[in-house]
C-alpha cells in the first residue's frame, strides 16, 4: 500500500482558567507548539473563565465555523466545583467519543498511577467538528497530544484515524 500524504487540519485552542492569561498559559503554549510542529493550522486561540454557558457558547461558535475542524480545550476537567468544561462540552456534543476518555486514562495511569481517576478528559463530535477536553496540566496535554491526538489527527496513521472520517462527520446534516 502506498504511503498516504499528510492532510492539515485546522484546530482551535481554548484554555479554561479563572487565573491564567495568554502570557501564563503553559498548557496552551505546549499544545500550540505541538499543533504547529505537526503541520496543522492554529485556527483560533482564546482563554475563558470557568463558566459553563460561556464555554459552551464558544464551542458552538467554533463548531459553526467551516474553517475549524477540531477544538481542543485545556483546563476545567477536574472534580472541583469550578470545573465545568466537561459539562459544557457535553452540552454541545451530538456524539461522545467514549473511548477517548478511556484511552486517556490508560495513558495517564502509566504516568501518574491511580491519580488518573481524577481526570474527566472527554471527546465528542458536533456539527462536523471534533471536540476534545483535556486537563489543564501541561503534562496531561503533552500526553494527550503525543499519545492520542497527534496520531489520530494524522491522516497517515494506520489502520484508521480521525482525519479520514472528518468529511463524513456531518453527513446526517446534509441528507434529505
Amino acid at each position: 500500500m502506498a504511503e498516504r500524504s499528510f492532510i492539515q487540519v485546522r484546530i482551535a485552542l481554548l484554555t479554561v482558567s479563572d487565573t491564567r492569561s495568554l502570557a501564563e498559559d503553559k498548557s496552551g503554549d505546549l499544545l500550540e507548539g505541538r499543533i504547529r510542529e505537526a503541520g496543522h493550522q492554529l485556527a483560533a486561540r482564546t482563554i475563558l473563565r470557568d463558566e459553563r454557558a460561556e464555554i459552551a457558547a464558544q464551542l458552538r461558535v467554533w463548531c459553526a465555523d467551516p474553517e475549524i475542524d477540531v477544538v481542543i480545550s485545556t483546563g476545567g476537567t477536574g472534580l472541583t466545583g469550578r470545573d465545568v468544561t466537561v459539562e459544557a462540552h457535553r452540552d454541545v456534543y451530538e456524539k461522545e467519543i467514549d473511548a477517548f476518555g478511556t484511552v486517556f486514562t490508560m495513558v495517564s495511569m502509566q504516568k501518574i498511577g491511580t491519580s488518573a481517576v481524577q481526570s474527566r478528559a472527554t471527546g465528542g463530535v458536533a456539527n462536523g467538528t471534533y471536540l476534545f477536553a483535556l486537563p489543564g496540566s501541561s503534562g496531561a496535554c503533552r500526553d494527550a497530544w503525543d499519545e492520542i491526538l497527534g496520531r489520530q489527527l494524522d491522516y497517515r496513521h494506520m489502520p484508521c484515524n480521525f482525519v479520514e472520517i472528518l468529511p463524513r462527520l456531518d453527513e446526517h446534516l446534509r441528507r434529505k
